[in-house]
């Protein structure tokens, strides 16, 4: 049995996850890179991607997350995140939606568009789109 270290999982607005976990696969600006109990003391900036984490059971959970940072200290991780969606819980035709409008702004020649903006609004979209799809065969929505 693989040892378990400590992981809190939050945003500004609340808790996600609290409790021991045996691994983690976590989306950093320079590509995937896991996290074992005893890991060497570590910053990171996350990026939208898929974050995956196994329980002491075996049993793994899948999240979008959206950006953030991560820290790892003391057989302990602390993930801070702007947003974090269990992939169960991700409203796939909301997820369209709001790819579709971000998608139109960035297409768009009406002045005033913030650009930075609706790149961010369409890669966040994009993942949760893609985060939801890893997690069911069903793609009827």
């Amino acid at each position: 049995m693989a040892e378990a270290f400590k992981l809190k999982m939050f945003t500004l607005e609340r808790v996600i996850y609290e409790g021991s976990v045996v691994s983690l696969v976590a989306p950093g600006v320079d590509g995937y890179f896991g996290v074992l109990a005893h890991h060497a003391p570590l910053v990171a900036t996350l990026k939208p991607g898929k974050l995956s984490v196994k329980n002491e059971q075996g049993a793994e959970s899948i999240y979008a997350v959206s950006g953030g940072f991560l820290e790892v200290s003391a057989n302990s991780v602390v993930v801070l995140a702007d947003a974090i969606e269990h992939a169960g819980g991700i409203d796939f035709r909301r997820a369209e939606a709001a790819k579709e409008r971000a998608d139109q702004r960035l297409t768009s020649d009406l002045p005033g568009i913030d650009t930075l903006r609706a790149q961010a609004a369409f890669s966040r979209a994009r993942n949760r789109i893609s985060v939801y799809r890893s997690q069911t065969t069903d793609y009827s929505n």
